[in-house]
């Protein structure tokens, strides 16, 4: 892979080939200081997987790679920067030298570098989910946004196997795949055309340069000395492909990755990307991390016994040294409702036990709690408990007030006030609304724009346009140029809260956009909603501009002023508005896919009931019984995921009657609660009374202070 080997410790000075092994045990010293083969190492939850990384980054560089040599790739961005900052503070300056971030942020280096090889130029746009659900709306002739999902779902499903159109089109079956097959063909035409790619491109692409290139797939490897896979067993097959061209015949990589947390089937992530490993890598080291450093012996007693009946690649048993802790609860509640009120009486229990008990207040904070459930939908009566409660909290996942599309469609126009060189945001905004601009035009138009060196919006006024477009086409596209410029224009003279706002309402009727959002949606309410959101946008970037602002108690508030071309050029930061959730002191509901990698002191498993978790597993849909076994073993596996999330208390809720649909139906625990193991004479509670003895306890120690300090008063 790289032009000469790395060195071996025998060949380094003796201040260099001392391991990197502070803090670390003995199965990770192992995993760190094997470097010179492919490795894979088993990490179950809470045994310091990150900490194993980062410190092999170090014991690299200590070996003699050079930082620029090392490539360590996540599955998140979040996950990028935890471990981009772990480096830092662990091996200094070096860090900024190594290869930190996610497969697609790979894809996307490997395309800017190399695309050109594709037909692809280095400015290309990346889509995101809303610009492809409408370009396969247009490819497919189909004005339903439920249907252009479906294809989305498919063609992703096929590129996350590696396949084009054409190959998916060899393999479809049946009429309807047929019909996708022929959708992804005009889906691919229109990306080329517009010098985009999507999100499943930015792997399958770098895949396609690693194998038909050689010139581009021998330049990778002399470059990457080493390469580390976090999350490994979230990897899908297209992926895999990349890794194993990235580190050649040599495989100098490590793949860190635990098979009982793969939760993500579902989405194209397989198992057998594990088996392969050492069937194409026969030399494979296998290193296992069992101890946690998460979890007290008691929960993870639970989650070992939870994932027993699950085939195993390769056997682990977790164990702890933070002692017995307090024993696994499980709780029967009569309805969601009921069950709602008693994760409310838990959690004010614990903060209220916190509070008698100095010891354990460092884990009483409303952060300290979490709420995990199966499905979203479960999330509803827990806010609506603690609204009631004044329990503070965040939905974790939720979708973000600027990842709607119609503030997307907005956005796009107000980013290309300020760059008009942004093709991405072009495409956007002279399709939304539409206005007789169709994809034949704009292919035409980029084309042009990529033979001059153009950007799409440099092209509208070029002469030579006409040469490639009837006289209306370049007219309409040209109209679109003007009014942006004339908005441009008007923007950079609108001063002030009220100016901006009626800036905002002129320029909404103008491009007719709540006639464009009403016509796009089958309900009217759901379009009431969106354009809901269009007129909390123009309040938010109106009040921006300062000048005389009326605040919520309705006293009137004198800000500095701004144009709005000056609040537009910070439409980059708007997604991260209210996105500070690390800061904030509240209870999370999440769901249990959405916590893996995370961790709480107290975690409370929501509805673990049979047809929630494990979900529906019948096979009335004519889903054959091997399926069934392979999905009941990850939905046995998502249990182990939310069962690992405790640190210190875990409850365990299952509901006696459940709402399905308009129904109320009986409800029967989950199969997992018995394979949990529990000591049946332990595991039932009733907060709401341990809640009532501690309100009682912490009143008699009031009066009491009151007695001690009314005497004392006497005394003196």
């Amino acid at each position: 892979m790289s032009s000469s080997p790395a060195p071996s410790n025998a060949s380094l000075p003796a201040a260099q080939s001392k391991p990197v092994n502070n803090g670390l045990n003995l199965a990770q010293q192992e995993a760190v200081n094997y470097m010179h083969g492919p490795c894979l190492v088993l990490a179950g939850a809470g045994s310091g997987k990150t900490r194993v990384i980062t410190h092999k980054i170090g014991r690299l560089i200590q070996a003699g790679l050079k930082p620029e040599q090392i490539a360590a790739i996540t599955f998140t961005n979040k996950a990028a920067a935890e471990m981009r900052e772990r480096a830092k503070s662990l091996i200094g300056k070096s860090a900024k030298g190594v290869l930190i971030c996610t497969f697609h942020a790979l894809g996307v280096r490997m395309l800017r570098q190399d695309g050109a090889a594709l037909g692809l130029k280095p400015q290309f746009s990346i889509l995101d989910s809303d610009d492809v659900t409408s370009i396969l709306k247009d490819a497919g002739g189909s004005t339903d946004l439920a249907t252009a999902r479906q294809w989305q779902w498919t063609i992703s499903a096929w590129k996350n196997q590696g396949l084009n159109a054409a190959q998916a089109q060899a393999l479809a079956s049946g009429d309807e795949e047929q019909l996708i097959a022929r959708v992804m063909g005009h889906y691919e035409e229109r990306l080329s055309a517009y010098q985009s790619v999507d999100f499943d491109d930015l792997i399958s692409l770098p895949l396609k340069l690693l194998r038909e290139h050689e010139d581009v797939r021998s330049k990778w490897q002399a470059s990457l000395g080493h390469v580390l896979v976090d999350e490994y067993q979230d990897t899908n097959a297209t992926q895999y492909e990349v890794l194993k061209l990235l580190v050649g015949e040599r495989g100098r990589f490590t793949a860190v990755g635990d098979d009982d947390q793969s939760i993500y089937g579902w989405r194209g992530a397989t198992l057998d990307n594990l088996k392969k490993l050492p069937v194409d890598y026969p030399s494979l080291k296998v290193v296992k991390l069992e101890q946690n450093y998460r979890s007290t012996s008691a929960i993870l007693r639970a989650a070992n016994n939870v994932i027993g009946p699950n085939p195993k690649l390769f056997p682990k048993t977790l164990f702890s040294e933070l002692g017995e802790g307090e024993p696994v609860r499980v709780v029967d509640c009569d309805s969601e409702e009921h069950e709602a009120e008693r994760v409310v009486a838990r959690i004010q229990s614990l903060r209220s036990e916190g509070s008698l008990q100095a010891e354990g207040a460092q884990h009483r904070d409303w952060k300290d709690f979490c709420v995990l459930y199966r499905a979203n939908h479960m999330a509803k009566p827990f806010e609506k408990a603690f609204r009631k409660a004044n329990i503070p909290y965040k939905v974790s996942g939720g979708q973000s007030f600027f990842d709607r599309a119609e503030i997307k469609d907005l956005c796009s126009w107000m980013v290309l006030l300020v760059n008009n060189d942004n093709n991405q945001a072009f495409i956007r905004s002279v399709t939304t609304p539409k206005r007789g601009i169709g994809h034949t035009t704009l292919a035409a138009l980029g084309s042009f724009a990529d033979k001059y060196k153009l950007s799409l919006f440099e092209s509208l006024f070029s002469n030579s346009l006409g040469s490639v477009l009837p006289a209306k086409a370049v007219g309409s596209l040209q109209e679109f140029g003007r009014y942006l410029n004339d908005l441009e224009y008007r923007a950079k003279r609108t001063v002030g809260a009220a100016d901006a706002r009626a800036f905002l309402t002129d320029w909404l009727k103008e491009i007719d956009y709540e006639k464009h959002l009403y016509d796009g949606e089958d309900s009217e309410k759901v379009a009431a909603a969106r354009w809901t959101n269009v007129m909390d946008f123009c309040d938010w970037m109106s009040q921006r501009c300062g000048g005389q602002i009326d605040d919520a108690s309705g006293a009137t508030l004198e800000k500095p002023t701004k144009t709005m071309l000056e609040v537009v050029q910070t439409i980059a930061l708007l997604s991260t508005i209210s996105e500070r959730e690390g800061d904030q002191d509240v209870v999370t509901l999440s769901t249990l896919h959405a916590s893996k990698g995370l961790e709480w002191p107290h975690v409370v498993l929501a509805g673990v009931n049979e047809g929630l978790l494990p979900f529906k597993l019948d096979d009335d849909d004519g889903v054959n019984t091997d399926s069934i076994a392979l999905r009941l073993q990850e939905e046995r596996r998502l249990m182990y995921v939310g069962i690992t999330r405790a640190q210190r208390t875990l409850a365990v809720n299952w509901l006696r009657r459940r709402k399905k649909g308009r129904d109320t139906i009986a409800g029967t625990p989950s199969r997992f609660i018995a394979e949990m193991g529990l000591d049946k004479t332990t595991i039932k509670e009733d907060p709401r009374e341990k809640l009532k003895a501690l309100r009682a306890e912490f009143a008699k120690k009031s009066a009491d202070a009151i007695a001690a300090a009314a005497a004392a008063s006497e005394l003196r």
